[in-house]
C-alpha cells in the first residue's frame, strides 16, 4: 500500500511517498525536490512554486508568500501585523479575519490564507500522484510545535481542502527523527536527542527524551527573527555594496533591483554549500546595467559570521531549560534547507564532538521523508480525531521474534518487538549468512510473559545464487496499531525478497 508525507514550511514545501516499504520525497513537474510556497495570481491562473516565485518580480502585488504564517490567525494578532510589513501583496481584515486582496482582473478579490495554502497541498498532491501513478490521498501532514489548536486546524482543513485525507499531524522534530529511525531501533533505555531546524524564516531548536520508542519534548525554543532568508539578506546587501563600488549606482532602495538581488543570492548560497565558489549573474539590475559578481564560500562565511553565531546560541539555553548539558546528548538531527551549510554545521559538531550528528539525508527534505514513514505505518486505519492523538497509545501484547534457520541446522531467537512497544513501530534486523547458502528459512514468533513461543509464520528465501563473500539479509518488521504484522526479508547481494502479511486475530 502506498501513502504520502508531506511538509509544508514557511518558505517551501516537500512531498514524499511511502511505497513498496520504503519512502522517497518526489520531483515536481519542474524537476525540484522541493518546491517554493509561494502562490502568484494571474488573470486566468494561479501559479504555484518556482515560477510565481521568480514572477514576484513583475508581479509582487498579486503575489503571496509565507502564508503557513497567516494561517489559523485574527487580523489583529501581531503576527498579522509582522507579515503585513514583510509582504507586498495588501492583506485587509473582513470580520477580524486576514485576506489577501488580489487585483487581477476587473474587480478586486479577497483570497483568504487557508485557500492558499489550498493552492499549495495540491500542487503537493499532485506531484505525488504523478509519481504513483494512482489517486493514493492518504497522508501524514507535519506541523511546527509551536503551532496552536486554530493553526494546526486551519493547516488540516486546507489540505482535506486539496483531497487529502489527513492520517495525523506530526511534529516537525518527529518527522526528523522517524527519517532516521531514532527511537525505532532501541526498545528499553532513555536517550536524549537534540533536533535543529534552521528553515527559511525561522530556527527550532527542541530537545526530545526518547524511551521505548515514545518521543518526550523536554524543551523547544522557536525563533522567527532568523533563518535563512536572513543569510540570503545579507548576501544581496554585499552584492549591493559590490555593484555600487563598480558601477557608483546606489540599488539599496530600489525594491526591485533588491528582489532580482535576493533571488539570484537565494541561488549563490545554495551552490555555495557544496562549491568553494559561486558566480552570481543579474541581468538588467540598473539601468541595463548587468552584474555579476563571484563569491566565496570563505567571503560568505564571513559576512555571515554574526549569524552564525546567533544560530547556535539558542542551543544552549535550550539545553539548560531542559536541565542538560551537551554531554547528555546521544545524537543531532539537523533539519532545514539551511541546516545544510557546512560552516554551521561545523560550528554544531565543535559544540557536540562526541555526539553522531545526523545529516545524511537532504535537509530540507528529511521531515516529508519522516511523515511519509508515519504515513506508511496508518494506511488502513481509521483517521484519529485530533483530541484522541496525544492520549491514545497503542501497545504489542506480546514479545516478537525472530528465529533464523540456516542450512547448517544452527537455530538463534531475536527479540525484534518486545510486549509493551508502542505502535505503529517497525523494526530493521540485518543478519549475515553464508554465501554459499541456496536457501535460508525465517521464523517469525509470538511470545507471551514466560511462555514458550508459538510459531506465527515461516517465509523461505529459495534459489539463493552463490556469492564470493558472506551475504547479508535484510529483514523488516511492522507492526500496526491493529496488531497486524508485515516481515518483509531480502538478500542484499541479489534482491531476491519475500514478504508475508499476518492478521491481528493470528497474533
Amino acid at each position: 500500500m502506498s501513502a504520502i508525507g508531506v511538509h509544508f514550511g514557511y518558505t517551501c514545501a516537500c512531498v514524499a511517498i511511502f511505497k513498496d516499504g520504503r519512502a522517497d520525497v518526489v520531483a515536481n513537474d519542474a524537476g525540484d525536490r522541493v518546491t517554493p510556497a509561494v502562490v502568484g495570481f494571474r488573470d486566468t491562473e494561479q501559479i504555484v512554486g518556482l515560477a510565481a516565485k521568480q514572477g514576484r518580480i513583475r508581479n509582487a502585488a498579486n503575489t503571496v508568500v509565507k502564508v503557513k504564517q497567516m494561517l489559523g490567525r485574527r487580523f489583529d494578532d501581531p503576527e498579522t501585523k509582522v507579515h503585513q510589513t514583510e509582504t507586498k501583496c495588501q492583506v485587509v481584515s473582513k470580520d477580524g479575519k486576514p485576506y489577501y486582496e488580489i487585483t487581477v482582473g476587473q474587480q478586486p478579490q479577497h483570497v483568504a490564507p487557508e485557500d492558499v495554502a489550498k493552492l499549495i497541498f495540491s500542487k503537493m498532491r499532485e506531484t505525488a500522484q504523478s509519481a504513483l501513478g494512482s489517486d493514493t490521498s492518504e497522508a501524514v501532514i507535519t506541523v511546527p510545535f509551536e503551532f496552536a489548536h486554530a493553526q494546526r486546524r486551519a493547516l488540516r482543513e486546507a489540505a482535506e481542502a486539496a483531497g487529502f485525507r489527513v492520517l495525523r499531524m506530526i511534529h516537525e522534530p518527529a518527522a526528523a527523527l522517524l527519517a532516521y529511525d531514532v527511537g525505532q531501533d532501541s526498545s528499553s533505555g532513555k536517550s536524549h536527542v537534540l533536533v535543529y531546524k534552521l528553515g527559511g524564516t525561522s530556527l527550532s531548536v527542541t530537545v526530545l527524551q526518547i524511551n521505548g520508542g515514545i518521543f518526550r519534548v523536554l524543551s523547544t525554543k522557536t525563533d522567527h527573527g532568523i533563518g535563512g532568508e536572513s543569510l540570503t539578506q545579507a548576501l544581496a546587501q554585499h552584492l549591493a555594496s559590490e555593484f555600487k563600488r563598480v558601477y557608483k549606482h546606489d540599488v539599496s532602495s530600489n525594491a526591485r533591483a533588491m528582489l532580482k538581488l535576493m533571488i539570484s543570492a537565494d541561488m549563490t548560497k545554495h551552490s555555495l554549500s557544496s562549491l568553494g565558489s559561486a558566480n552570481c549573474f543579474v541581468d538588467s539590475l540598473h539601468d541595463g546595467i548587468d552584474f555579476e559578481c563571484n563569491v566565496s564560500r570563505a567571503r560568505f562565511e564571513l559576512l555571515c559570521s554574526s549569524l552564525f553565531n546567533k544560530s547556535i546560541q539558542p542551543i544552549r539555553s535550550v539545553l539548560a531549560e531542559a536541565g542538560l548539558s551537551t554531554s547528555d546528548i546521544n545524537k543531532v538531527a539537523l533539519c532545514g534547507g539551511s541546516a545544510r551549510i557546512p560552516r554551521l554545521q561545523q560550528l554544531i559538531r565543535e559544540m557536540f564532538p562526541d555526539v553522531e550528528l545526523l545529516n545524511s539525508a537532504p535537509a530540507d527534505e528529511v521531515i516529508a521523508v519522516g511523515a511519509a514513514l508515519e504515513a506508511g505505518l496508518l494506511v488502513g486505519r481509521e483517521g484519529l480525531a485530533p483530541e484522541e492523538e496525544s492520549v491514545t497509545v497503542d501497545v504489542s501484547a506480546a514479545d516478537i521474534l525472530l528465529k533464523e534457520v540456516d542450512e547448517a541446522g544452527a537455530e538463534t531467537f531475536t527479540l525484534l518487538l518486545p510486549s509493551g512497544t508502542p505502535l505503529p513501530a517497525r523494526r530493521h534486523h540485518s543478519l549475515p549468512a553464508d554465501g554459499q547458502l541456496s536457501s535460508l528459512c525465517l521464523e517469525i514468533y509470538q511470545r507471551f510473559s514466560s511462555e514458550r513461543p508459538d510459531l506465527l509464520s515461516k517465509m523461505i528465501l529459495r534459489e539463493l545464487q552463490p556469492v564470493q563473500d558472506n551475504r547479508c539479509i535484510d529483514a523488516v518488521v511492522t507492526m500496526k496499531r491493529d496488531g497486524s504484522l508485515h516481515v518483509s526479508c531480502v538478500d542484499r547481494s541479489t534482491g531476491r525478497s519475500e514478504a508475508v502479511t499476518i492478521a491481528a486475530a493470528a497474533v
